[in-house]
């Protein structure tokens, strides 16, 4: 799949997101463009390192800190537009293949596609924990 058509689909599933979690109209295009640019990081990570871990790690601290940023400019709270920017990163794929091949017996499939979603669900969460804490850091000083 092409770059472009793939930050298109993290653009509107981002945009989709924001809908449906009620985000104001005013604020649909920045949240929709923070789930493409995360998603633009993870692909540019991943290029680059070729470690999936890595490359989710570094987009979802990305996406918080792109949020955290836009939320002061636009005076709204940071998880209207964390949620949309960190959506392309879930690793929804994996699962529907661990879920699929755990139904049909196979196993030993279902626990490597587990422990694929299991790899990018710890690192989107531990990139969350850590950008905040690094805010958290910063504004105490």
């Amino acid at each position: 799949m092409s770059i472009l058509i793939q930050l298109l689909t993290a653009f509107l599933g981002s945009l989709g997101f924001a809908l449906l979690f009620g985000v104001r109209k005013r604020h649909l295009l920045p949240a929709a463009l923070g789930g493409m640019l995360s998603w633009g990081v993870y692909l540019a990570m991943d290029l680059w390192l070729g470690m999936n871990f890595l490359s989710c790690l570094a987009a979802s601290v990305f996406a918080v800190g792109y949020a955290e940023l836009m939320a002061r400019v636009r005076k709204i709270p940071a998880l209207l537009l964390t949620v949309p920017a960190i959506i392309p990163l879930v690793p929804g794929a994996t699962l529907y293949y661990a879920m699929s091949e755990a139904v049909h017996g196979d196993l030993a499939q279902a626990r490597a596609f587990g422990s694929q979603t299991l790899v990018s669900a710890l690192a989107i969460a531990g990139g969350i924990s850590f950008a905040i804490v690094f805010r958290e850091l910063q504004t105490k000083r």
